[in-house]
């Protein structure tokens, strides 16, 4: 009779299964591996103390955990094949390996000391929001349907979204990036990459772009020329001393509307169709022929 309950040694964690009568379908002091096997609701067990969350294994079916604000270490869900959303952030996760988890399409795991995320094998992903961790590397080239995309305030010193041509916003900002590719995200609409290294950005190859933060970087080269520049709301790129020429669509249009609120620049940028890095740019005015003189 022992081996047929689930064992479960955090004593928080047992209390909260032990007292949902949807899990413990016969009332008893324990779980049941038949009831835990049977149930296919949501484990909502957040904010209770939680160290431990050993014995999620044997609930196979669920397709919602709620974990978060816990002081959990260590999560195993290599199970937990039918997850569909993941809420585990406010904990204090090391490591999180969901590539076992094929059907997950939305993940919360911010605010932990994550030095390691494996999320390759999540291949339904459409939300990502793993900022205010500790990660190095993060690789989501096989997360084709991802569509937000949040791993800001990491230590990030590359990031490849090449494959992500569903990505409709990025928030990269407060990494150490210091080259950032975005021409195949043409459904982009947001993008926030300050507080990074990057030496160029050029966004012209994301034609849906409408919000963009570049501020605080070592930018000396900015396209902005996507065909859109129209519908652009909020442009931010402050706090680059070394940018001088942005490129636009639209000159007059850029200077003439970019000059609210959500747009920011430093005194020393000014707008072009035609930015030449490191020539010097020449103002001229209107020259007048004077003189036409036969040297023969």
């Amino acid at each position: 009779g022992f081996g047929q309950n689930v064992n479960i040694p955090d004593a928080n964690f047992k209390a909260y299964l032990v007292g949902d009568n949807l899990i413990n379908t016969n009332g008893d002091a324990e779980i049941q591996v038949s009831e835990a096997t049977a149930f296919s609701g949501p484990i909502a067990c957040h904010m209770r103390n939680i160290s431990d969350l050993t014995g999620i294994e044997a609930f196979t079916d669920i397709t919602l955990l709620w974990c978060h604000n816990n002081q959990l270490t260590d999560i195993d869900l290599s199970q937990n094949t039918a997850l569909i959303t993941l809420h585990c952030e406010n904990n204090q996760l090391t490591t999180l390996d969901l590539n076992n988890n094929t059907d997950l399409t939305h993940l919360d795991c911010w605010n932990n000391p994550l030095t390691s995320l494996a999320v390759s094998g999540a291949t339904a992903l459409i939300d990502l929001r793993c900022f205010n961790n500790n990660l190095i590397n993060l690789d989501v080239s096989n997360n084709l349907s991802l569509e937000y995309f949040a791993c800001l305030n990491n230590q990030l010193t590359t990031l490849d979204v090449s494959q992500n041509t569903a990505l409709r916003e990025l928030y990269c900002h407060n990494n150490q990036l210091t080259t950032l590719d975005v021409s195949q995200n043409t459904a982009l609409d947001t993008l926030k990459c300050s507080g990074n290294q990057l030496t160029s950005l050029d966004v012209s190859g994301a034609t849906s772009l409408v919000k963009l933060k570049c501020s605080d970087n070592l930018l000396t080269s900015l396209d902005i020329r996507n065909g859109n520049n129209t519908n652009i709301i909020y442009l931010k790129s402050k706090m680059n001393l070394n940018l001088t020429c942005i490129n636009v669509d639209d000159i007059a249009w850029s200077t003439a509307n970019w000059t609210t609120g959500d747009f920011e620049f430093d005194s020393q940028h000014y707008f072009s169709n035609n930015c030449q890095p490191s020539a010097i740019q020449e103002h001229t005015t209107n020259k007048e022929l004077l003189k036409v003189t036969d040297l023969l």
